[in-house]
């Protein structure tokens, strides 16, 4: 992005906009503000069993529900008896059309695409479950048609709300541990199967369960009992997209705002665990390198995953980089986010960025960032949320925009899924990366991770 669609892009997404983003939305023109607002979901077990429930709680009314294993439909069903029934999306989108105002996402990783594209190409609003998309492409695409037909949306981050979080980016952005130099995050996933061979038995598919449905754009293959769902899915490169895709979307949403991470220059896996070619590793180290942004110096971002249950010890940051964390916690944690500035680090110890401590230059130990003198002098500039569903209703009735809207969500996703193909690349390998091309001049090898080819009738 160039610097002045940079700084327009962050102004409009919530960085300190008070304004509206995109107007009326098209679902409230010519109509009453109090109008409930009919909402279909696609995926209702799991995560979106909740996300159901929160958007019924935010006043939606639900029309629909459609889910590819029966057991999750009917439970979910008896809950909302008026609410249609579907297995396949599609026919509900093209059967219930003018019935459905907006729609929830709430399946595995390979469907979100998909699904949230026909959604927005006929005009309704999108809740979509982190990451926002499997391919970089399709993160692309989500953004652009969005912007275009002027629509709610919001990515299912829910630690975007929390007034910890944009605190943060609010205390960074002031400048109070100086420019930052490096960016290190880890978590503690996967806790889900991971590194390994496909397998090569193939099981009845159960009478609950549409599997062809269930794959959805991805290549026929034959169900596996407990391989891959109900969520088994996460670890395989066709369906989902690893630790790095479903929790940087959570760990990486504060730095990534606060340290306006525009397209990395270089991506690269400098370590992992064994590499497989159809899951993602048990642990990986990724480098990212950001050139300078709007007045910030060039900076590496380093992510690291691995469950500590795991039978290959996972992946950290070196001891010297977080022995300040250590003797404040007695341990490093299981996750975290540690920014290191000029003039001081600031490590916030949740997967959501709910909070955060301060550790100045000259200073012994971290202090929570709420009481550290420096920060209290910092002022609000960020609007506090009503809350991550809340804020997706609001976009729909109002056009306030919603804190991770497509616009950064989509931007967000984008940059998470480049480590993915990183990944896929293979370990030491140096991938060049053009943001606003979608390729790597050095690496051609990256383009087949970039846009999956769909199944047909997908």
């Amino acid at each position: 992005m160039s610097l002045i669609h940079r700084r327009k892009f962050l102004q409009q997404t919530g960085l300190g906009a008070t304004g509206l983003l995109l107007g009326f939305p098209a679902i409230v023109r010519g109509k009453n503000l109090n109008t409930r607002l009919n909402i279909a979901c696609i995926g209702v077990g799991g995560k979106g069993d909740s996300d159901v429930n929160e958007a019924a709680a935010c006043g939606g009314n639900i029309v629909a529900l459609c889910d590819v294993d029966s057991r999750f439909l009917d439970k979910k069903a008896a809950q909302y008896p008026k609410a249609a029934k579907f297995a396949d999306y599609r026919k509900m989108l093209e059967e219930m059309d003018k019935e459905i105002d907006a729609v929830t996402i709430s399946g595995p990783d390979h469907m979100h695409g998909t699904s949230a594209m026909m959604a927005l190409n006929l005009g309704k609003h999108i809740y979509c479950q982190k990451p926002l998309t499997q391919t970089v492409f399709e993160a692309r695409e989500l953004r652009r048609i969005a912007l275009e037909k002027k629509l709610a949306t919001q990515m299912g981050n829910q630690g975007s709300a929390a007034d910890g979080l944009r605190r943060a980016v609010e205390v960074i952005e002031a400048g109070i541990i100086g420019k930052p130099l490096e960016l290190h995050v880890w978590s503690n996933r996967p806790i889900w199967p991971q590194g390994m061979d496909r397998p090569k038995e193939e099981s009845p598919v159960p009478a609950h369960l549409n599997w062809d449905l269930w794959l959805g754009p991805a290549a026929n293959r034959p169900y596996v009992e407990k391989a891959y769902h109900d969520f088994a899915w996460r670890g395989w490169t066709e369906f989902g997209t690893g630790a790095l895709g479903d929790m940087a979307c959570h760990t990486v949403n504060m730095p990534f705002r606060a340290l306006k991470l525009g397209y990395p220059t270089v991506v690269e896996c400098e370590m992992a665990s064994r590499i497989y070619q159809e899951s993602y590793p048990k642990s990986s180290r990724i480098r990212f390198e950001f050139p300078e942004r709007e007045g910030l110096p060039p900076l590496k971002f380093w992510w690291y995953d691995g469950s500590p249950d795991s039978d290959f010890k996972p992946l950290r940051p070196y001891p010297n980089l977080v022995k300040e964390v250590v003797a404040m916690n007695g341990s490093l944690p299981a996750s975290g986010c540690l920014i290191i500035g000029e003039k001081g680090i600031l490590f916030s110890p949740d997967d959501y960025g709910s909070q955060f401590f301060l550790k100045l230059e000259g200073e012994p130990t971290f202090t929570n960032g709420n009481d550290h003198e420096a920060a209290k002098a910092v002022p609000q500039t960020i609007p506090r949320s009503p809350g991550h569903n809340q804020e997706w209703f609001d976009m729909m009735k109002d056009g306030t925009p919603a804190y991770s809207n497509f616009e950064i969500a989509g931007y967000l996703t984008e940059i998470i899924l480049l480590g993915c193909i990183a990944l896929r690349v293979g370990e030491g390998v140096r991938m060049e990366w053009d943001g606003p091309g979608m390729k790597s001049p050095n690496c051609p090898e990256a383009a087949q991770f970039v846009k999956r080819t769909n199944r047909e009738g997908w």
